[in-house]
Parts: C-alpha cells; sequence; structure tokens
C-alpha cells in the first residue's frame, strides 16, 4: 500500500533541538523503516532559541522550516502534529495554542509544573478533540510492556508492593551552573517531576490509582554559579523519598535524587504480589526479571524480552538482539499516528493528557505532604 492510499504523510513541527528532542527526531527518521504507517511522519519545522544550532539541526534531519519563536511553528499550515520537547515553562502555552488550531500534541513529561497548569492542558485538547499524549516514553520498553502483560493476566495475584528509583548523579557537582531545571518559576519541581514522575506513572500504569502520599525532600546545593557570573538560588528540591498507597490496598515506595554518585539513568522498578514478583532496571531495560511461586526455577529468572511472542518482538532484529532507549520513542510515537489514524486515542498503552495530570495531582501532593510534613490524600480528580 502506497503512502497515498493509506493517508499520506503527517507534517511534524517540534519545538526544541536539544536532550531529549534528539530522540524525537531519531523516531521520526526510523519508524517508517520499522513500522507500515496510514501517516508517514515527516518533519516539517522546527522551532529554538538558537537560529544557528536550529539551523544545524533542521538540516542534518531534513526539515525544511526553522522558526526562533513558536508561535510561527504553531500557526505553520504545514503542522498536523506538535511534538513539544521544550522547557517545562513553555508546555501549556504552547500545547493549548497547538491544541486550539487543531494541531495534534505530544508533549515530553511532565505535562505541566503543576497540576492546575496540567488541567487546562487536558481540558484544552478535549476541547479541541486532538489527539494527545505525555511523553512516558519508558511504557514502550519492551521489558515494561511485558510486565504489564503478565500482571494483566493475574499472574502475580493480589499486589502488596511496588517500589521504584530513579537516580543518577547529574547535580552532584556544585560547580554545575544555574539552569532552568533549578527554578521553580521555570521547571515547577526539580527531582520530583524531572524523575519521580516517571515512576509515579509506571506506578499507575502498572499497578493502578494511588490514595495517598508522604514523602520527604531536600535541596543539597542551594546556590549555584550563573553562566554570566552571581550565583543563582536553587529553589526546588534535589531529592524525594516518598511513600505511597494504592486505591487497591498496595503500599509503594519511590526514591528520586540526582545526588547518586557513579549512577547515570538508574531508573529501577519492582512489584511483589501473592503469586509472584517483577523486577525491571533501565540500564538492562531488555530485561525483565520474574518469579512466579510455584514455577521450578526458585527465585527470579530472567527474561530476554526480544523473541517474537514478546511486544514488539520480531519488528526489528532476530531474537537476542537487543534494542536501546531510543526504540522506546520510536515505539511511542507509532502509537501516536496510529491513533491519529485511527481518529482514537493512545491509551491505555500511552499516557494520555488524562494520565499526565493525574501524575501531576501526585507530583505536587508529594511537595505538599513534605512541606507540611504528613500524609496527604489524593482527591478524586
Amino acid at each position: 500500500m502506497t503512502d497515498d492510499a493509506a493517508g499520506g504523510s503527517i507534517g511534524i513541527g517540534l519545538v526544541g533541538y536539544a536532550g531529549v528532542a534528539r530522540a524525537h527526531l531519531q523516531a521520526i527518521l526510523r519508524l517508517p523503516t520499522i513500522f507500515s504507517v496510514r501517516r508517514r511522519p515527516v518533519l516539517v519545522a522546527l522551532a529554538g532559541r538558537s537560529e544557528t544550532t536550529a539551523t544545524a539541526v533542521a538540516r542534518k534531519y531534513g526539515a525544511p522550516t526553522v522558526y526562533t519563536e513558536w508561535r510561527r511553528l504553531v500557526d505553520d499550515p504545514h503542522v498536523e502534529m506538535l511534538i513539544n520537547a521544550a522547557p517545562n515553562d513553555l508546555h501549556a502555552e504552547v500545547c493549548m495554542a497547538a491544541a486550539a488550531r487543531g494541531i495534534h500534541v505530544l508533549c515530553e513529561k511532565p505535562l505541566a509544573r503543576s497540576a492546575q497548569e496540567a488541567a487546562q492542558m487536558r481540558e484544552a485538547v478535549a476541547s479541541a478533540a486532538v489527539v494527545h499524549m505525555t511523553g512516558y516514553n519508558y511504557r514502550f520498553v519492551p521489558a515494561v510492556q511485558l510486565a504489564r502483560r503478565i500482571l494483566g493476566e493475574g499472574r502475580l495475584g493480589r499486589i502488596y508492593h511496588f517500589r521504584a528509583r530513579f537516580c543518577d548523579e547529574s547535580m552532584i557537582d556544585p560547580q554545575i551552573p544555574y539552569g532552568w531545571r533549578h527554578s521553580r518559576r521555570q521547571a515547577g519541581s526539580g527531582s520530583i517531576g524531572d524523575l519521580a514522575a516517571h515512576a509515579v506513572d509506571m506506578a499507575r500504569y502498572l499497578v493502578g490509582e494511588i490514595e495517598s502520599v508522604s514523602a520527604a525532600t531536600r535541596i543539597f546545593v542551594d546556590r549555584r554559579p550563573q553562566p554570566d557570573g552571581g550565583e543563582g538560588t536553587v529553589d526546588v528540591e534535589d531529592a524525594v523519598e516518598a511513600v505511597l498507597e494504592f486505591t487497591n490496598g498496595a503500599l509503594g515506595t519511590v526514591e528520586a535524587s540526582t545526588f547518586c554518585a557513579g549512577r547515570k539513568n538508574l531508573f529501577t522498578f519492582e512489584i511483589n504480589g501473592a503469586d509472584g514478583s517483577l523486577a525491571f532496571n533501565l540500564e538492562r531495560l531488555n530485561e525483565l526479571q520474574v518469579s512466579l511461586r510455584g514455577d521450578d526455577v526458585e527465585g527470579f529468572r530472567t527474561i530476554l524480552a526480544t523473541d517474537a511472542r514478546h511486544p514488539y518482538g520480531g519488528l526489528w532484529w532476530p531474537p537476542g538482539h537487543i534494542l536501546g532507549w531510543e526504540h522506546a520513542f520510536v515505539h511511542q510515537l507509532h502509537r501516536f499516528l496510529t491513533a491519529v489514524a485511527d481518529n482514537g486515542t493512545v491509551a491505555p498503552e500511552g499516557a494520555t493528557f488524562e494520565d499526565g495530570y493525574r501524575c501531576a495531582v501526585v507530583c505536587d501532593l508529594l511537595e505538599q505532604a513534605a512541606r507540611e510534613g504528613r500524609r496527604v490524600t489524593v482527591l478524586d480528580p
């Protein structure tokens, strides 16, 4: 089937060109080589603060148009889908403007700087009836999808525990310059929105809704050198330790910190149930650790999630030929474009703006619980 017969292409506008934006750029290029798609993704415009850098990136990835003002990208008639990989303070305004023009929106996590801001974004995409997704890409790691399948089949029985860690050393050097991630006005939060949000979304995705939270936070380095001289005051947390209580009775813990020497991008979770356990480590993202009561194998066994019967198995390489971090973005984009072609939703595999909002609610309450030193109930959104 040709692209024209299948519905042609879809013009993508990307806000941002560094960091996670690079993974989205790779996904746009690679998706048509792996999946049969009814709307072939084409990068038609890119926006960023530096015209020189944006132009160089656009040339590298084939974007014909470059803007230094995001509003011009949103007004570009060739843009049918927006990928927002800008800093957190540009999530709400950009996404809502795009939705108002009928543009489908994929926004990086955290969806917004606060639950209130996320609620406005949720209402905007609902009113515009556009396809929308919050970029919790770890949902699309094959081993994570396999974990969800096992849980959905009830093979762990009643769930007792969820525990997750997301740790790196990205801020441990006190001479790392002050940037937008250190500002509550720009970022909304620190390690909570940057790291713990992934764990909270994973908890909801795999275990269920969260009923209450308790937490403690710390700022370890409260002043950092400004790039142009002087110092900036850090007013967001460097670390959080949290306890979660789920509506199904399970207990959970979440730890997130940017002050863990030697850790580069450690994201782990473990789920314990009456009939077994699952464990995952992003640093070995092709593997899922499984222990099922009654198995001939006592303790955990390692499943390499690359066989044809596994999620996304057989689409890339032969069994045992592992995937990397960037492949989850290809899977994520495919789910999004399938929803566009079907005039449907990215749920349940993908995180909608509703999911992004509910995660933001929990993240806000982690800050509140830490500030007030008490257990806080998650009210029904």
